[in-house]
């Protein structure tokens, strides 16, 4: 059954298994990136389609989107998904696809999936797809709130080690995974045999991780909102958090990533990613090690300013991948990087 590593191979093919069964989806696939897979899925689409995006999605989405899929005849709207009036008014009699996160990137808003997949079926033959990324099956499966298509980015929580670059779908349709199958080989953004290997062994410790990343990030965002030199956290834990109730309604918990707003601006933000010490500045997340970032200069700098103002994606916002390390010692590091900022 298997003519050539890209169209299958044994390895890929119980590491695609394995993620369906995490999802309770009945099918699975891997790319060889988290970007790979959306490349996949817009490969579905036909010029003069039509896309809805959350407008506050990852940066390299963005840019896909408006750099690439732009040019070959397919439209986006980019609409806050937790405005469901507005996401509404977004859709049209050519809309194919609609994409969003949640929690969104870098601002963490929750969107309603369940209320988000009804509208588009009622409305038409448009495919709701859900980035999970951030919250891996272990804390919500959106194929169980209605979404057709659950996307990843494995590079992060599912493989957890910052050791693989990676991306997945999960789905039920039968009709969608027989596209995205054929897409999958015939476009050819498949990842390696050892690298679904190595998600294989990562996915073994899934439930511990996520549990440690949890606790670890609760612990440092009430430390945060408690502190004088922070403005705002960003948290669906927190009560604080406008969708809180949301979040509870359709999660079964939270991973380690959240944002928070620094007092200032870009100078104190930069005094205080220089001064962390166990906190690394780096732009990705989801791995054992704790990571800080600068979303509107690192992760997010491809968005259009405009587009970053009027999202709130400012200089003082400090995107936080929380890892695995003793709590305490995480929270003196914030402690001494926001004594530093203060005194920019």
């Amino acid at each position: 059954g298997f003519e050539y590593s890209r169209s299958g191979n044994p390895t890929r093919n119980v590491l695609e298994t394995c993620l369906a069964s995490l999802d309770n989806a009945k099918y699975g696939l891997t790319f060889s990136s988290g970007l790979g897979a959306t490349t996949a899925v817009l490969t579905m689409l036909n010029s003069g389609d039509h896309i809805i995006m959350g407008d506050d999605v990852y940066g390299g989405t963005n840019r896909l989107i408006r750099q690439v899929a732009s040019r070959l005849g397919i439209s986006a709207t980019f609409v806050d998904a937790t405005n469901l009036e507005n996401f509404k008014t977004a859709l049209r009699s050519e809309t194919k696809l609609v994409w969003i996160e949640s929690p969104t990137n870098p601002l963490i808003k929750v969107t309603d999936i369940k209320t988000i997949a009804e509208i588009c079926h009622k409305f038409g033959d448009v495919t709701v797809a859900v980035d999970n990324t951030f919250l891996t099956s272990y804390f919500q499966r959106p194929l169980e709130l209605g979404a057709d298509l659950v996307c990843y980015s494995l590079t992060k929580y599912m493989n957890g080690h910052t050791d693989v670059v990676m991306g997945g779908i999960t789905m039920n349709c039968e009709k969608l995974y027989s596209k995205l199958k054929f897409l999958q080989n015939a476009v050819g953004i498949v990842p390696s045999p050892f690298d679904c290997y190595q998600v294989n062994r990562s996915l073994k410790t899934l439930s511990l991780r996520m549990l440690q990343h949890q606790s670890n990030a609760i612990l440092v965002a009430k430390f945060l909102e408690s502190h004088d030199f922070v403005e705002k956290v960003l948290h669906p834990a927190l009560p604080s958090h406008p969708h809180h109730e949301i979040a509870l309604k359709q999660t079964y918990g939270y991973s380690g990533v959240f944002s928070f707003y620094i007092k200032g601006g870009l100078k104190q933000a930069t005094e205080f990613l220089k001064a962390l010490k166990i906190f690394t500045l780096a732009e990705s997340l989801g791995g054992y090690e704790s990571l800080a970032e600068l979303p509107s200069i690192m992760t997010h700098a491809s968005v259009p300013i405009e587009d970053r103002k009027s999202l709130g994606i400012t200089d003082a916002l400090i995107r936080l991948s929380v890892g695995l390390e003793d709590s305490e010692d995480l929270i003196n590091d914030l402690k001494q990087g926001l004594r530093k900022a203060a005194e920019a």
